[in-house]
């Protein structure tokens, strides 16, 4: 089991980083999309993570364009259409993959430590949604149509 705090992460404007800033914090971590059904599920984040931020928890959006192209625009595009349709100030991470060769390793560990259905860790669709505790082990993984505001007990449970 990888160190989820320690993977290294490019932040919404290229630079280099990692999750270290988020350590001892309950986290969301969620596959996002601007043009997606599933879309309109940013502001249900917006609402968790300004009820609960305060307590420790911190969701985390990493915009991929995997699943029907349904991401297609560059970083910069992506933060100003999520702060302008839904007021997202959660912190939004540079577009990456999350299945095949070209997955990213922080998704391929949530992935293989929280598998989907019958042991499969392949991603289905946007919006799939990692819980992780404040040790940096994921909790429990939640399908696309699993909405933000129905999580609140799992999440109260950890913080």
């Amino acid at each position: 089991m990888s160190d989820l705090f320690s993977i290294p992460v490019k932040a919404q404007d290229g630079s280099e980083t990692s999750l270290a800033e988020h350590k001892g914090k309950v986290l969301l971590v969620v596959n996002t999309a601007s043009k997606c059904g599933f879309t309109p599920q940013y502001k249900g984040l917006q609402s968790l993570y300004e009820k609960y931020r305060d307590r420790g928890l911190e969701v985390l959006g990493f915009p991929c364009n995997q699943f029907g192209g349904q991401e297609p625009g560059g970083d910069d595009e992506i933060q100003e259409f999520c702060e302008l349709n839904f007021g997202v100030s959660f912190p939004l991470y540079s577009k990456l993959e999350v299945n095949g060769p070209g997955a990213h390793p922080l998704f391929s560990e949530l992935k293989q430590q929280a598998p989907g259905i019958l042991g499969t860790e392949r991603i289905k669709w946007n919006f799939t949604k990692f819980l992780v505790n404040r040790e940096g082990q994921v909790v429990k993984r939640f399908a696309p149509k699993d909405k933000p505001e129905a999580l609140e007990d799992e999440i109260e449970a950890l913080l």
